[in-house]
């Protein structure tokens, strides 16, 4: 799994600028927990993948949490007193505060102004609040636009609706030639805010549209969700499934131009833990790894100690270490194309770990065996990605015990793992070397 085999896949010159444009036709939506801002977005993703739609009604009581009213707005504004609107909705969907109940009314602006929010350190900037499980309202403007309002009185409208509806969130279940899963999250629950939200749709989507025209390992669960609320409604609903999965990766704020962040799952130490700090550790651009801690995105949720799921985060710049961060400074200029692809070429070389590792024996295992005469060494030579070396063949072999996995043998040896896997297979062809599990089969048909 690679960039230039998704490009092949999918005849896609750079998946980088088709991200940025689906992240650009997604990014007027007024996404929320609940409501048709995520059906419209779910409704695009759908045109060209599997996607399963789920449905499930307010009140519906899953874990300790309960599905809330759905909410939906058609417009908000404030007028002053000439009837301009100086706080409009229709321009930027941030002015209100996401889950804000009906309202219409007049009021003079100091009657008005507990229910503006602003951010006198960032005063050009207007910032995203909610308020999704109490009955409230407000407007959010920057602080230069809050200072310029003037004395008088103000006409408020906050067109929405508080309903009996349901949640929904989008599922995609991609079959491998086993029935173990690795499941991919990414949250679907916010407005207009491209790095945290688009870019992890973007990268979930591009992933998506690549594994149903290819072959692999483990059946993968693609799960598009509102945060937190999404996320338990699906564990709820899922719970005798979950004995399935064995890998699993939230997706967020993979558009930014910082370095790769990976965040252990609560486990510390699981394969998928292991296989991104391999991968961020051989690209050398100054990925980071982080440990786990129950506040973030939902792998929290996945993490719970009840489902203590091999779940972690990968993203770029960590939620709340940029200024930017649920702004309006989180635009679609802020994400490049660049780094969207960067950010899919590091989950396939993740994925890449996690569909071939495996447990090899060497099948001739007193001294080093003659490389030469098995034509090993042209097979290196006529290679054009030079990933792989006599060294990788070397430290497969010598590792190949039946103990070691091909991520164990990565980490000692401190070679990527994709040249130690394509090494092994190499061997293998050779009839040096076979999977664990297949060496009493082959003994067995020798006689």
């Amino acid at each position: 799994m690679d960039l230039n085999a998704l490009k092949l896949a999918l005849g896609e010159e750079d998946p980088g600028e088709a991200m940025h444009a689906l992240a650009a036709r997604l990014y007027p939506l007024c996404r929320s927990i609940t409501g048709n801002g995520v059906r419209q977005t779910l409704g695009i993703l759908k045109e060209d993948l599997p996607l399963i739609l789920h449905e499930v009604p307010t009140g519906t009581q899953v874990l300790d949490w309960t599905v809330p009213r759905e909410w939906n707005i058609r417009d908000a504004y404030i007028k002053d007193a000439s009837g301009k609107r100086v706080v409009d909705f229709q321009a930027l969907n941030l002015h209100v505060v996401g889950y804000s109940v009906p309202v219409k009314a007049r009021m003079t602006l100091a009657e008005l102004r507990p229910r503006l929010h602003s951010m006198p350190d960032k005063p050009d900037l207007v910032q995203y609040r909610n308020s999704f499980y109490k009955d409230d309202w407000g407007f959010c403007l920057s602080h230069r636009q809050l200072e310029s309002l003037k004395e008088g009185e103000y006409e408020v409208c906050i067109d929405s609706s508080l309903t009996e509806g349901g949640l929904t969130y989008g599922e995609i279940t991609l079959p491998g030639s086993t029935p173990e899963e690795i499941l991919i999250s990414c949250h679907v629950c916010h407005p207009s805010l491209a790095n945290d939200n688009l870019s992890g749709i973007a990268v979930a989507h591009q992933l998506a549209r690549y594994l149903a025209k290819v072959p692999h390992r483990y059946t993968y669960r693609i799960l598009f969700l509102p945060v937190t609320i999404g996320a338990i409604t699906w564990l709820a609903r899922n719970q005798d499934d979950l004995g399935r999965i064995r890998h699993g990766l939230v997706l967020s704020l993979l558009g930014d131009s910082g370095p790769m962040t990976y965040k252990r799952s609560r486990r510390g130490d699981a394969a998928v833990d292991r296989a991104a700090a391999h991968v961020l550790k051989q690209a050398g651009k100054g990925g980071r790894v982080e440990d786990f801690i129950p506040y973030g995105y939902d792998e929290r949720q996945f993490c719970s100690p009840g489902f203590n799921l091999p779940v972690g985060c990968l993203m770029r710049t960590p939620h709340g270490r940029f200024p930017e961060y649920h702004t309006s400074g989180d635009n679609l200029a802020f994400i490049k194309p660049a780094n969207l692809a960067d950010s899919l070429a590091t989950l396939l070389a993740i994925l890449e770990v996690l569909e071939h590792d495996g447990v090899f024996l060497n099948l001739n295992p007193k001294g080093e065996p003659q490389l030469g005469r098995r034509g090993l060494y042209r097979a290196m030579a006529d290679r054009k990605d030079g990933d792989w070396n006599e060294m990788s063949m070397l430290w497969a072999l010598n590792l190949g015990d039946g103990k070691h996995s091909l991520l164990d043998v990565a980490e000692r040896s401190g070679l990527p793992f994709g040249g130690i896997f394509r090494a092994t297979e190499a061997l293998r062809a050779c009839g040096l070397m076979a999977p664990a599990g297949d060496i009493g089969k082959t003994k067995t048909g020798d006689g």
